[in-house]
């Protein structure tokens, strides 16, 4: 072979490595990549040709695939969207998806390593390719009582109800909610108005406020610091201050008892009296006499600060915050200064002491179907930790009864027992003229309990300033636990 022919043939192997090379790199390193950009129309074409599965919660479909007569073959609808929108989320072929249906988009899109026996056997028989369908641990009706509440008094805030010995998530409300079904609209223009349209609004419709923000829990709190202290030395007859105000240590700061009030009518208050009353001071004094070592591990046991939550959507970590001296372990021990939680945590927190100190991890997924129905996954309740021994759950439980029977506020529940604990918590720049929010966590019945709810009304609701949880929260939760009730029987 001559020298040109060689040159020639060399310049072609090159071009053919590079074609190679080329290839192998659009098709493997990048294909995810080139897949998911939303200007990929022969993605959105291909996946909306075939049937995507369905959600469902306590046979009721909360999202579904309907035929459609555009240039995709099927839309996304939600029956009824706004109430389930926490859960479901939306799909637009604009703005991609939230909620389950970005967190379980695997299974309803049919990919899931567990529908490869159906996948494969469409390939074989020639069925037309479908995804799966997943059943959520939702009870609707739950749902929908927890949303109406909300909404109708146009609070903004979160709903959460749990099941304590499963951790099934009954109920995740967050509002103002949305109507999934404008950002799944076949017409693009339709979609964009409706992102504009939630998107301006204020508070924003679209953040999951039961997974997604934290705030301070206030008193609520004072549970975390009550089971603190039943562990390190304190019974629910420790003497405690019952001064209305307090200096903090090591500083010039006064801490008040609600409305300026003693806690009871002695110098000193039992540890029982202080949870029932809400006493700040004594719960600033308990916090400096167990310390913020302590303190920070019980908030750590009940799963506070855990970054690794899923529901499957990501929970954003609560937090206590640094607790560096004295006074700002004084303020964290009554759930202000730098605590935040969001309204799973804290139901977390009601289910745990529910659940004889055994914290369940909440999930939404119940069962995984492929298209036929048939189960292919089920959810096994899974213990995260343990927060506190039995008998002191038990023992808190009694205290937080005695909270309950000096909670104000409507739809008390003849012949239950409800173990709770309320919150007015401060914030903002200028706390004292800034409305609270409004806290409540609860369970019930106290003695086999089968719902534990947390409920957050933010900037007092419809009360401003004289809001309270006992007035403003309490009503709702109760109201969700009545609910939760019926159904469990």
């Amino acid at each position: 072979m001559n020298r040109p022919v060689r040159r020639v043939a060399l310049a072609v192997m090159i071009m053919v490595v590079a074609l190679l090379a080329n290839v192998t790199y659009v098709q493997v390193v990048m294909a995810g990549q080139y897949r998911d950009d939303p200007r990929n129309q022969r993605t959105q074409i291909d996946e909306y040709s075939r049937q995507r599965g369905q959600i469902t919660g306590g046979g009721q479909v909360l999202a579904q695939s309907v035929e459609s007569e555009g240039r995709l073959r099927y839309q996304r609808q939600y029956p009824n969207g706004p109430a389930f929108a926490p859960v479901t989320g939306f799909l637009s072929t604009v703005y991609g998806s939230g909620g389950l249906e970005r967190s379980a988009d695997e299974v309803l899109n049919g990919t899931d390593d567990r529908l490869f026996v159906r996948r494969l056997s469409d390939l074989i028989t020639g069925r037309e390719p479908a995804g799966g369908n997943v059943v959520t641990t939702i009870d609707p009706q739950v749902q929908q009582v927890a949303y109406d509440r909300m909404n109708s008094q146009d609070f903004t805030g979160a709903v959460v109800a749990l099941e304590p010995r499963t951790g099934d998530i009954l109920g995740m409300v967050s509002t103002p909610s949305y109507d999934p079904n404008p950002l799944a609209a076949p017409d693009a223009g339709a979609q964009q108005d409706a992102w504009r349209e939630y998107n301006n609004a204020e508070p924003s419709p679209l953040v999951n406020r039961a997974i997604s923000e934290i705030e301070p829990p206030g008193s609520t709190f004072k549970l975390v610091t009550t089971a603190a202290a039943l562990q390190n030395g304190f019974t629910p007859d420790s003497r405690l201050t019952a001064a209305p105000d307090l200096t903090l240590a090591d500083s010039t700061t006064t801490l008040e008892n609600y409305n300026g009030s003693t806690c009871g009518g002695g110098a000193t208050a039992s540890l029982r009296e202080a949870l029932a009353r809400s006493c700040n001071t004594a719960f600033a004094q308990l916090g400096q006499e167990v310390g913020a070592d302590k303190l920070r591990a019980q908030a750590e046991a009940f799963g506070i600060g855990r970054t690794d939550l899923q529901i499957p959507m990501p929970v954003t970590a609560s937090q206590v915050g640094p607790m560096e001296d004295t006074p700002s372990t004084q303020q964290s021990a009554i759930g202000q200064r730098d605590v935040r939680l969001t309204p799973m945590q804290l139901a977390m927190i009601g289910a745990s002491i529910a659940n004889g100190g055994q914290t369940m991890a909440p999930h939404l997924i119940q069962e995984i179907q492929g298209a036929t129905l048939d189960t292919v996954d089920t959810t096994e309740p899974d213990r995260m930790a343990r927060s506190m021994p039995a008998d002191v759950a038990g023992t808190l439980t009694d205290l937080m009864l005695g909270s309950e029977e000096r909670t104000q506020g409507g739809g008390k529940i003849t012949g239950v027992r409800i173990a709770s604990k309320t919150g007015t918590a401060e914030h903002g720049t200028d706390p004292k003229n800034t409305p609270p929010h409004a806290w409540y966590v609860a369970f019930a019945p106290a003695e086999d309990p089968k719902v534990a709810v947390a409920v957050l009304v933010q900037n007092g609701g419809n009360r401003a300033l004289e809001a309270t949880g006992g007035s403003v929260a309490a009503p709702i939760g109760r109201a969700v636990i009545g609910e939760a009730l019926r159904d469990a029987q």
